[in-house]
């Protein structure tokens, strides 16, 4: 083998890189399992424990480089939300409330008309919604002009009455890109209030639609609300801090009589609090200190009575603004603004301040700065700022729904700043607040957090200003899309969401470990069994490889693990046993021939590499195509096949190798095989193009049955593909179907309602369209509460609802009819690409189309008889055999591990075909065929015990999932050997008799 050295090398490499990245995953279990034990089962002390240490260094690499809990959770192995529990949203801005509102409300009837076709088609088509609307237009009146309806005050200068209506649109499609953006941002920034661990939000394809995880989310009821929330930007007046310096005083010594008072009487009562208490009211040490030692010098210098104060204080956990000017009240650590919340919303100190004053955190922590001792300070820091409220009813002096326009420029001096216009209304109460606040500051409001709290250096007039400032590029390009959020027309509304409880999460990683380790050892001895001792376990060091490989790049890549994902690792391992079985097929034919084992083994390898390359790419082109048009955990699942087959085939070809070449260095006999197995399928003499006819009409019989059932009974499909509400309950006891069917039907108001038992005898699924096509969180809170009012017979009578949300539903999910659309046009998609792929992959392969027709053939024959198989068994199996996302990604997998066969049978073929150029085709293709059959089997079977273990012990989210694959690997093995060959050379016999008859 040439470049040994290179190769080993790089295995060194990725082995070292494999374990620095799974190291964090081991230090942050370690630190959370000790926070299990310190909290002794308490869940909210367990995370102010972690909350704590977040900042602290809890891993040395090598004495170079210290990493706090916090680096190491970012960079440890993510479970996915069906493992963790939490929450999965998908957002949706419509577009035509935005075109809607840049309108100004326009009531024109071709207008709104358009908007409504455009509405309507949107659901069935997956085209954007601007281009309906455009389409529409015109077929309504051809020669209406959109000038006319969009020409308003906010748009002036880029629209007039002459502006055609391709500018207008391409206008309107900035505009509407631009809201959405900012919709994106204003949603970001709502969910890093949420405290959660890991949160990941990205905007989707399709214009206007955000993906949101909020993986161990406590509140889902919560989580809606904010997030369809509208925006509120606002303009406030602030006050002075040194208007405040006395009150502040008087607030901390407040604070100390509270807490002195509170000791004193537990003290008295001889209440011994738990450790986790007893921090509540101990200070961090020097908290004062170490925080203002992170600030510039001059905002450092403090008061000795604020160093002195006793720990029980306001100023223990706000540092004062020492500066003596502009709004800023304090700096305070992020584990500690919860604290001071509590304190100055105490009714006896907040009577110490102001009525009109309301304190602000600061959206953004500050910078982290450089330590005395060189190192970088580890606490956020957020800034207190003091708000004045002018008015009487509490409202703001001025709104974001003035702003007409605010972007980023460079200033004179090449410094960024933000140049933002108000409409006239604006522009006249922006005038008097900037005359009676010359020399202060007006804080610029979101949701109520401050996002800059500019000077007011002159009066402003005309509405047009100039904020400046330190700003970097990416602030004042965030800062000018917070302004323009006044003009953020609606809420962002959730077309699909998904919930998953914690206890169901934890079944999961318990469920999907044992499937895992159960099919790892499985195939491990099954090597072991067939190969003999020592080739197996050379076979079995490589799939160990394969596995320290797969979830070190799954690490170093902050891929999400799901319960799909692990299936997708478990496959690997059967399908990573496919290049070791057609390597040791090889060898085996090598020495039969009577190579010796030096020989058998690098004619093994060579023979069997260009059929390994070809299998793997086949089934790398299904992992991709997965990828592009899934979504969610179908993502997770092509990401980890994607990794698994390039690990696999690193593993199978070069780590085995190297072994084999030390081992024979070392003069150590090698066997492939045992007594038991060594004549195992040898010898076969099967006539396949000689029955070819028989199996045709065997496959026309099965694909006759196979649509029969299909056009009867159809297909049950899941709310990914409908659209509708899904829950899972568990009861304490066992409970009837039925009889909860019977209940919701009533409570549903005659809706359709479909409840069936899932899991063990206690435990349901229901399904609903009722109240589909409305969004907003009243609908979620109603039929969540008609849902418990119709299972409170089932249920007790002392559950509560609290209860029922938290404890016994074990998970929920919405699809809304949009989305269900987008994803049944890409399911449909992926698979008409895949085939497409695949059939020009063997035509470039082969340079045969006859033989890239007999794959595509045999690839729809396993299609339909799949489908077919649903389509007969759905309402008899008691695991859920509905057509969603999943099982598209099984047919996919399916139409993979298919092509991965029928590619090596024909490069088998195309071997023998060359080594016999005069012996009679039909008989050379039979003696190939049979060739592969003992590879062949051996793979199939292999595979199928793998996916018969993740059957029984994966659980019942993924049974449905795994038995589609299941089946596609038995049809799929029947198919490469009984279908496609046949198919490509009746095509080739038909076409050489045409040939030869045209030539007499």
């Amino acid at each position: 083998m040439q470049n040994k050295g290179a190769i080993r090398v790089f295995a060194i490499l990725l082995a070292l890189v494999s374990l620095y990245q799974l190291i964090f995953t081991y230090q942050t279990r370690q630190v959370e399992n000790e926070a299990k034990e310190i909290a002794l089962g308490d869940p909210q002390a367990e995370i102010n424990y972690l909350d704590s240490i977040a900042n602290e260094p809890v891993y040395n690499f090598l004495g170079l480089r210290k990493y706090t809990y916090k680096e190491c959770k970012e960079k440890e192995i993510n479970f996915g939300l069906d493992l963790k529990g939490g929450m999965n949203l998908i957002l949706e801005v419509k577009v035509a409330d935005i075109l809607k509102a840049l309108s100004n409300y326009n009531t024109d009837p071709t207008f709104n008309e358009a908007l409504q076709i455009a509405e309507q088609k949107e659901k069935t088509t997956s085209q954007d919604f601007i281009t309906l609307f455009y389409s529409a237009f015109k077929e309504l009146d051809s020669e209406a002009r959109l000038a006319a309806i969009f020409n308003t005050v906010e748009l002036k200068g880029r629209i007039d009455y002459n502006t055609s209506n391709e500018d207008v649109i391409k206008v309107i499609r900035e505009e509407a890109s631009s809201a959405i953006d900012n919709a994106f941002n204003i949603l970001r920034t709502r969910i890093d209030r949420f405290g959660v661990t890991q949160p990941n939000i990205q905007q989707l394809e399709k214009a206007g639609r955000v993906l949101v995880e909020l993986p161990g989310v406590k509140d889902p009821q919560r989580v809606r609300k904010l997030l369809q929330g509208t925006a509120s930007l606002e303009f406030w007046q602030t006050y002075e801090i040194s208007e405040l310096v006395q009150n502040l005083i008087n607030a901390n010594q407040k604070v100390i009589e509270i807490e002195t008072a509170k000791a004193e009487l537990e003290k008295a009562n001889q209440v011994s609090s738990t450790p986790q208490e007893t921090e509540a009211v101990k200070p961090a040490e020097d908290t004062t200190s170490d925080l203002l030692s992170q600030l510039d010098a001059d905002s450092t210098q403090v008061d000795s009575l604020a160093a002195q104060e006793m720990s029980r204080s306001l100023f223990s956990v706000l540092t004062p603004n020492q500066r003596q000017q502009g709004p800023l009240v304090g700096y305070s650590l992020a584990k500690d603004t919860s604290k001071v919340n509590a304190y100055l919303q105490n009714e006896h100190v907040r009577a110490l301040f102001p009525k009109n004053v309301k304190f602000m955190w600061g959206v953004k922590p500050l910078p982290k700065r450089k330590l005395a001792d060189g190192t970088t300070s580890k606490e956020e820091i957020y800034e207190l700022l003091a708000i004045k409220v002018s008015s009487q009813d509490g409202r703001p002096p001025l709104e974001g729904d003035v702003v007409t326009s605010a972007r980023a420029e460079t200033g004179q001096r090449g410094d960024y700043e933000i140049s933002m216009g108000m409409n006239t209304e604006g522009a006249n109460v922006w005038a008097r607040l900037t005359k009676e606040n010359i020399g202060k500051s007006i804080a610029i409001v979101l949701d109520g957090y401050v996002y800059s709290y500019p000077t007011v250096n002159v009066e402003i007039k005309g509405g047009r200003s100039s904020i400046t400032g330190n700003f970097t590029p990416e602030e004042a390009k965030d800062l000018a899309n917070i302004l323009k959020s006044g003009k953020l027309p609606a809420p962002a509304r959730i077309v699909e969401d998904t919930v998953v409880g914690p206890s169901l999460g934890a079944e999961a990683v318990s469920s999907g470990l044992s499937s895992f380790l159960w099919a790892f050892l499985a195939v491990l001895l099954y090597m072991i069994f067939f190969y003999g001792f020592k080739a197996g376990l050379v076979s079995d060091l490589a799939l160990l490889a394969n596995m320290f490989f797969i979830m070190g790049v799954l690490a170093s890549f902050g891929a999400v693990l799901t319960l799909p994902g692990i299936a997708g690792i478990v496959l690997t391992i059967g399908m990573s046993v496919d290049a070791n079985v057609l390597i040791y097929e090889r060898i085996r034919e090598e020495m039969s021939a009577g190579k010796g084992v030096r020989l058998a083994i690098t004619d093994g390898y060579k023979n069997a590499f260009s059929a390994i390359i070809d299998s793997n790419i086949t089934t790398f082109l299904t992992g991709i195509i997965l990828f592009i048009f899934g979504t969610g955990p179908i993502k997770g699942f092509a990401t980890t096949l994607m990794i698994g087959i390039a690990t696999s085939f690193f593993s199978a070809i070069f780590i085995t190798r190297l072994t084999y070449e030390w081992l024979l260095g070392k003069k150590i006999d090698v066997k492939f095989g045992t007594k038991l197995t060594n004549g195992f399928m040898k010898n076969t003499k099967v006539k396949f193009l000689e029955k070819k006819k028989a199996f045709f009409v065997i496959s026309g019989v099965v694909i006759l049955a196979s649509i029969a059932s299909l056009a009867m009974h159809g297909l049950k499909l899941g709310i990914d593909f409908s659209g509708g509400r899904t829950y899972v309950v568990r009861f304490d006891e066992n409970v009837s179907a039925s009889d909860i069917q019977k209940s919701l039907a009533v409570e549903f108001e005659g809706a359709h309602v479909e409840v069936k038992t899932f899991g063990g005898e206690n435990q349901v699924r229901i399904a609903t369209n009722f109240m589909i096509e409305e969004n907003g969180t009243e609908v979620d809170n109603t039929i969540e509460e008609k849902l418990f009012n119709g299972l409170k017979t089932t249920l007790g009578a002392d559950v509560t609802f609290e209860a029922f949300i938290n404890d016994y539903r074990m998970s929920s999910q919405k699809v809304g009819p949009t989305i269900a659309t987008d994803i049944k046009t890409k399911a449909y998609s992926a698979i008409a690409f895949s085939l497409l792929v695949i059939f020009l992959y063997i035509l470039i392969r082969f340079r045969n189309w006859e033989y890239g027709l007999g794959a595509l053939i045999a690839l729809m024959h396993d299609v339909i008889v799949v489908l077919g198989v649903f389509s007969m068994l759905y309402s008899i199996v008691p695991f859920s055999l509905e057509i969603d996302q999943a099982f598209i990604a099984a047919i996919l997998t399916v139409i993979g591990y298919s092509i991965n066969d029928t590619v090596v049978v024909f490069d088998r073929i195309r071997e023998y075909l060359g080594l016999h150029p005069k012996r009679d085709k039909v008989e050379v293709v039979d003696s190939a065929l049979n060739s592969t059959i003992s590879r062949t089997i051996n793979t199939s079977l292999t595979t199928f015990v793998v996916l018969l273990v993740i059957f029984l012990f994966g659980g019942e989210v993924i049974q449905g999932f795994v038995f589609a694959l299941m089946l596609g690997v038995v049809v799929g093995t029947y198919s490469s050997l009984f279908i496609a060959t046949p198919v490509a050379f009746s095509v080739i016999d038909a076409r050489n008799k045409k040939n030869l008859k045209a030539k007499k």
